[in-house]
Order: structure tokens, then sequence, then C-alpha cells
């Protein structure tokens, strides 16, 4: 089992980096905090996917001269997914840290609880 862990270390990196973003998604009461374990999270599917797109051995597909066998090349869809992605998270993250900085400007607060609070004294 330890040889199948050594050779597929890069995946074995990506689901523990999950896990210490999803940790830090349940676990912390700062706004910003949770914002950074959710970036933890996207990076580490990131890293899945640029991971299970690689093939040793294999080439971009970037087709150079006169070789056309599609066996040479690595699969481009992970790498759109992870491009695709990296743009969706840094717009969801930039929407994330506005709404943050509304919450500030409103509360005085970044902890979720005490925001709560004030919400169910206010009656909404």
């Amino acid at each position: 089992m330890g040889e199948h862990l050594l050779a597929n270390y890069a995946e074995v990196v990506a689901v523990i980096l999950f896990g210490i973003g999803f940790t830090n998604l349940l676990l912390q009461k700062n706004m910003i905090k949770k914002i950074i374990g959710l970036n933890i999270m996207d990076t580490a599917v990131y890293l899945f996917l640029a991971e299970k797109g690689y093939i040793a051995g294999h080439i971009p597909p970037l087709i150079v001269g006169e070789n056309f066998n599609p066996d040479t090349y690595i699969n481009p869809v992970p790498s759109g997914l992870v491009l695709t992605g990296i743009v969706v998270s840094v717009s969801v993250t930039a929407l994330m840290l506005s709404l943050t900085i509304r919450l500030y400007r409103r509360y005085h607060t970044l902890d979720l609880d005490e925001i709560s609070m004030r919400l169910k004294k206010e009656g909404l």
C-alpha cells in the first residue's frame, strides 16, 4: 500500500489540502479565514485535476510538424478545466471579499456568531 501512496503523492497532497481547507471552512468563525479555507480547497481541486491530466512522456497538445498521433499528447480537458476554475474562483473570492467588507462596515466585526446575534436582535 505504501508504494501506491508514493506513486500518487500529488493526489495524496491534494486530498490533504482539501481536508485542511474544508476543516478551516467549517471551524473558523472569521470571514477572512473562511475565504482562505475555500481558496485552499480550490487549489487542492486544481492540483488534483492537473495531476490527473498529466501523462508521463507525453507532450502538450500543440501540433508541430507532422506528428498527428493522438497517443503522444496529453488530454487538454483537465488543463482547460483548471484554467476555467481559476477564473471562476478569483471572481468568487472578489465577491466574497466585497461582501465581507460590507459586513464589516455595518457590524464592525468579522465574527459570524457575533453578526448572527446582532441580526437576531435586529429581528431580521
